[in-house]
């Protein structure tokens, strides 16, 4: 089923439990805070619909993914802290309450607040001639989120050499580093991204959910922090999946030799 919008930019097709959004701005996939605003609205309707477990974020045309910040819109007077939508940049990066995983499928170069987009999402499939790299500290500006973002997931140095110092990364290289789960080729890039959604599907929604949780609200905290907040009891999706009948539905499918409920979903 494909959610049309009249001379929109964003496409969102929804195969039985998987998401697809693809962005279409030619000649970059550049996005200004209209383009930001659709794509929040289209992962909130994803936040919020039960029978939507998956999402897969991807771009049209083989050279971007998205070069990040409309640059056009910029000159036009559009601001740096516009309104991009309740999920920030992007669409989802700070969307509340998403407790669902965003696949990333990179088709080409992830440049500034399109490599942003990337590190936000949970599961990251890149085609081969896929580049990364943040422009805005030579722009005199600052990439804010990656700044964040990325000196947890690089060593330090490395995260600096990207950040400030212009270093690109080629798709061979993000792979190595752990930025993204796998390199294919630019025809094979959606059949492996929906084979990944389709690995993803056969775990419980609700374990899911509370993984994703727990890892927004420990990553940033002591082990021994961390421990007392998942067992305090206010983690609401940690607690709904305890609650839930999963807990005891995923062992006994097991001990029975058959596939729990929601591998058929």
């Amino acid at each position: 089923m494909t959610d049309p919008v009249p001379d929109s930019a964003v496409t969102a097709v929804v195969d039985g439990p998987v998401l697809e959004v693809t962005l279409d701005r030619p000649k970059a996939n550049a996005i200004d805070a209209a383009t930001s605003r659709e794509l929040s609205a289209v992962f909130a309707r994803f936040r919020d619909d039960p029978a939507q477990r998956v999402a897969i974020f991807t771009a049209a045309g083989d050279r971007f993914f998205s070069a990040g910040w409309d640059l056009n819109a910029a000159a036009a007077g559009e601001e740096f802290e516009a309104d991009y939508g309740e999920g920030g940049f992007g669409g989802f990066g700070e969307l509340p309450g998403l407790r669902k995983p965003v696949i990333c499928a990179v088709n080409g170069m992830a440049v500034g607040g399109g490599f942003e987009i990337v590190l936000a999402a949970d599961l990251v499939v890149a085609a081969e001639g896929a580049r990364f790299w943040l422009p805005e500290a030579a722009l005199g500006i600052v990439a804010d989120v990656a700044s964040i973002r990325l000196p947890r997931m690089l060593p330090p140095v490395v995260a600096n050499e990207v950040l400030y110092a212009g270093r690109r990364i080629d798709a061979t290289e993000a792979l190595r580093w752990g930025l993204v789960n796998a390199v294919v080729g630019r025809e094979q890039l959606l059949v492996e991204a929906r084979a990944l959604a389709e690995r993803v599907l056969q775990a419980a929604p609700l374990s899911v959910a509370a993984v994703i949780e727990i890892g927004a609200r420990t990553g940033h905290l002591p082990l021994s922090d961390a421990f007392e907040l998942l067992r305090s009891g206010n983690l609401d999706a940690y607690e709904a999946m305890l609650a839930s009948e999963d807990s005891e539905e995923g062992p006994r499918a097991f001990t029975e030799g058959r596939s729990p409920r929601w591998q058929g979903c």
